[in-house]
């Protein structure tokens, strides 16, 4: 910083309000500073910084199931802000979600001096490992379905649910049956809820689900089954990936999609857009969910007191899967 200094001709405390992105500096001064960083290809010392401040700058995640897809892109929007903030990430991933894994993942982020813990592990084993445990820093937990907190970051998916649901039900199915995600999920309670409890308001029964687990090939196989079935005329599918097994499942037992049945996903993936037909789904902006989380924990770290997090809402996509009975 002192040799910054001397090249662009300011004191040090200059360098460094610019640095921090004080807006005290006239705009001259910032650019000579820049300019002379660039010039010498200067770079904090995050180690030297952490002792002065007695802060790591360093956020810590606590992640599982990152290969699906709300959590990995979740887990994208928590990195992207975090780095505006100025913070690195350090990312630890459970192979199971107990108390024993959960306590040890925990305990390596703090032995890393994190200023600030996100648990991005949407399922009911991780959030039954959090009670009781004692914690040094403070902490944030994706929770879908979950109603607002300020320790917590939710998305709405019994809205997500029912307006699936609602949306078939308003077309003149006379039901719709339902592929869950795996059990011990948030997300999977979640859907099954809206879905039962929107078909329970409108006087029409919620026939058992099928459950599978998050993977085209589990949605295959609860289509075949569900395609031996001539009375059923839609699914809601829990995700996209598990939608686009059902519709290959009917396409293969020769049931058209949406001529002789409707399907509706879950989570908008991108590519659902060009499944063919187009997948009528609910969208979530996952990112957000790690944005917010970041944006609140950022401020609990502050000492400050905010209010709880706004759940993220849902999105109707509809396109070419679904259609009028």
């Amino acid at each position: 910083m002192i040799d910054v200094a001397r090249l662009a001709g300011v004191s040090h405390q200059t360098v460094s309000r610019v640095v921090n992105g004080s807006d005290s500096v006239t705009p001259e001064l910032a650019e000579r500073v820049e300019h002379a960083i660039r010039q010498l290809r200067y770079r904090r010392n995050p180690a030297a910084r952490a002792l002065a401040t007695s802060r790591s700058m360093s956020i810590g995640i606590v992640g599982f199931g990152l290969a699906q897809y709300g959590p990995s892109v979740a887990l994208t929007g928590i990195a992207d802000e975090s780095r505006r903030a100025g913070y690195a990430t350090n990312i630890v991933s459970m192979a199971e979600a107990d108390r024993a894994n959960m306590s040890r993942a925990l305990d390596h982020l703090v032995d890393d001096s994190v200023d600030g813990i996100i648990v991005l592990a949407p399922v009911e084993g991780a959030l039954a490992a959090l009670q009781g445990l004692e914690m040094d820093a403070p902490l944030m937990v994706f929770q879908p379905g979950a109603t607002p907190a300020v320790d917590r970051v939710a998305t709405d998916e019994i809205a997500g649910a029912r307006m699936a649901t609602a949306h078939l039900v308003r077309s003149g199915h006379r039901t719709v049956r339902h592929v869950s995600g795996p059990s011990g999920w948030l997300g999977t309670s979640a859907r099954i809820a809206g879905w039962a409890g929107e078909l329970s308001e409108r006087g029409l029964a919620a026939p058992p689900p099928l459950e599978g687990d998050w993977t085209t090939e589990s949605g295959y196989a609860a289509g075949r089954t569900l395609a031996g079935d001539p009375s059923v005329t839609a699914v809601f599918a829990a995700n996209d990936q598990m939608a686009l097994g059902v519709m290959k499942a009917f396409a293969d037992e020769g049931r058209r999609v949406p001529e002789d049945v409707s399907v509706v996903g879950f989570d908008g993936v991108p590519e659902s857009a060009y499944y063919r037909p187009g997948l009528t789904t609910i969208g979530f902006d996952f990112a957000e969910v790690g944005r917010r989380a970041v944006s609140q924990l950022l401020l609990r770290m502050a000492g400050e007191e905010p209010g709880p997090v706004a759940r993220v809402e849902p999105t109707f996509l509809l396109r070419d899967s679904a259609r009028a009975a």
